[in-house]
């Protein structure tokens, strides 16, 4: 299982977490030995054979809010939990590896490869065995419909994302009925992410079905897990074994995702409620580490945390009052004042697309990452913000110059803290911050992904194709935000991404990233603060499962270890 088709995004579980070794202060009261940056291909999943593990039992998974919709192509279906119970229970035709390298599932793919380059043509050769819980096999037409919805040629599919299917001129059956044949327009290098989950052609076929058809609910799975039961009342969603499943049978008996505050999930955990539970804030970190049956696993996992501003309204339409904040957040004071307890220091990110430990990672910021009140200050007096004085709002055409922080209701208090250090550092300035808590259920659904807030901080994660970046920082398009929630663009950005797509060549296809990342810095799009890798503590004899870093997890071979 692995979020490729679009960028998954997730709430901020801290404002300090990127760490891989989050050993708090010792005994002495001194700070921990500072450690090195995880490596890209780092991991910790307690591997085992299938021989090791026994049949049967549950595990328990934390999510963060209730998920409303199940098509993972819209926005709302972006939201990581909800991307992650598409993917276990929905054809999942590819799977990362701890490198981030991409391979076929063989329990739907017999077969994927390129067979022409002028034009560019792929050729699936489906798994026959492979089928939809209705019983009908998986075909081409699946993909012609799912090209269909999302190449932006209908604008009333809600799509998030038409990059990949734009390019896509023809889907057609292959060698024979379970053959696929799809035909480019222009060359796309990340083809693997499309039609990745695949879903089932009668229920994306219209408008209606695929906007509304998987709200709050899947109405037809295709793989080894099926949803069992849907509780709103006690906010659990449970996954169970599809007895008609082809491949390997899965050691689990059931998966349950259970709704939970941060605040609550480290209780959770230790009163046995839940499986697995994020250990990366130090006061966690300490009370997960020495219970009972626990260990404490690490991943590089690509996982970005962010200051989003809102370039589609209010004060922060003008480019100048953008870089004036970037200019007067104090990025590395931010990450140092949650660092102390951690294990290494938190070095401000400076590239939107790439991890400091991965290939490609350049240093882009420039100047508009560099902490500097007097210039923020200059910016403001440019765009015609009046100085009122020390400690009040600068003022333009009678108007105070004041922004609104969303932040979620269920976060931790790191999210707080680092909502009002940025409250303050913008104070400094003249710029008034209203922090705004908005219920959890809400915080994406109602306010990120609508555009409604002027400053918020969420998480992209799990880019392993560059081209999922395309949604992010591409100009939205009329009502269509995509994923750039800030609607801060520009035809060159489009225009170098678009070009990196059709670029087969690694290098050269990084080298326009790192260029259209300068142009993104320039126009204040975001503020990158730090990668976040993952630290979580998980039941002991639970293996194949924790910390996978860039690789998928295969709910089939997660389990428990023999007694």
């Amino acid at each position: 299982m692995r979020r490729t088709t679009v960028i998954a995004i997730a709430a901020t579980l801290s404002a300090a977490l990127a760490v891989t070794g989050c050993d708090s202060s010792g005994a002495d009261g001194k700070a921990p030995k500072k450690q090195a940056a995880p490596k890209a291909d780092g991991q910790d999943i307690n591997a085992h054979p299938l021989s090791d593990l026994r049949q049967g039992g549950s595990v328990k998974v934390p999510i963060t809010q209730w998920i409303t919709q199940y098509n993972y192509n819209t926005v709302d279906g972006s939201q990581g939990d909800a991307m992650e119970i598409s993917a276990l229970v929905l054809p999942d035709l590819f799977d990362s590896d701890a490198k981030g390298a991409i391979h076929a599932n063989p329990n739907f793919l017999a077969s994927a490869k390129v067979v022409s380059d002028s034009p560019q043509v792929v050729e699936y050769q489906l798994n026959p065995k492979a089928k939809w819980s209705d019983g009908k096999p998986l075909s081409w037409r699946d993909f012609e419909a799912q090209w269909k919805a999302l190449n932006g040629s209908d604008e009333a599919y809600e799509a998030a994302d038409t990059s990949g299917y734009e390019q896509i001129s023809k889907v057609e059956q292959g060698k024979d009925a379970h053959g696929v044949k799809v035909t480019f327009t222009e060359p796309y290098a990340d083809w693997q992410r499309l039609f990745d989950p695949l879903y089932p052609a009668d229920y994306i076929d219209t408008p209606d079905k695929f906007n509304k058809g998987w709200s709050e609910k899947v109405p037809v799975s295709g793989n080894a897990f099926k949803i069992g039961e849907y509780d709103k009342t006690a906010q659990t969603i449970t996954a169970v074994p599809d007895p008609k499943w082809w491949g390997d049978k899965p050691k689990l008996d059931s998966v349950i995702y259970r709704v939970l505050d941060f605040s609550a999930m480290t209780d959770a955990y230790l009163n046995k409620e839940t499986d697995s539970a994020t250990a990366l804030l130090p006061e966690d970190y300490k009370r997960l580490v020495d219970a009972p049956g626990t260990e404490i696993r690490r991943g590089a996992r690509w996982d970005e945390v962010h200051i989003t501003l809102n370039g589609g309204r209010g004060p922060l339409k003008d480019v100048k009052v953008r870089n004036a904040l970037q200019a007067a957040i104090d990025r590395k004071g931010i990450n140092a004042s949650f660092s102390k307890d951690l294990s290494f220091e938190l070095k401000p990110l400076d590239n939107h697309f790439f991890m400091p430990n991965q290939v490609g990672y350049q240093a882009n910021a420039g100047a508009y990452g560099e902490y500097d009140v007097e210039k923020a200050k200059k910016l403001l007096d440019e765009a015609g913000w009046k100085d009122a004085g020390e400690g009040k709002p600068r003022t333009k055409d009678g108007k105070q110059l004041t922004l609104d922080y969303a932040l979620s209701a269920g976060g931790t208090s790191a999210q707080t803290d680092q909502a009002e250090l940025v409250q303050q550092q913008l104070g400094v300035i003249g710029v008034k911050v209203n922090i705004k808590k908005v219920p959890a259920n809400d915080f994406f659904n109602k306010f990120v992904n609508t555009g409604n807030f002027d400053l918020v901080s969420f998480r992209n994660v799990d880019q392993v194709y560059l081209t999922t970046s395309y949604p992010v920082y591409r100009q939205p398009k009329g009502k269509n935000l995509f994923q750039n929630f800030g609607s801060v663009g520009s035809p060159k950005i489009d225009e170098l991404l678009s070009k990196a797509a059709q670029t087969t060549d690694r290098a050269a296809a990084v080298k326009l990233y790192n260029e259209a990342d300068v142009e993104i810095w320039k126009l204040g799009h975001s503020i990158e603060l730090y990668q976040r890798p993952q630290i979580v503590a998980v039941r002991k004899d639970l293996a194949n499962y924790g910390a996978e870093g860039l690789a998928s997890v295969d709910y089939t071979k997660v389990g428990w270890l023999k007694k």
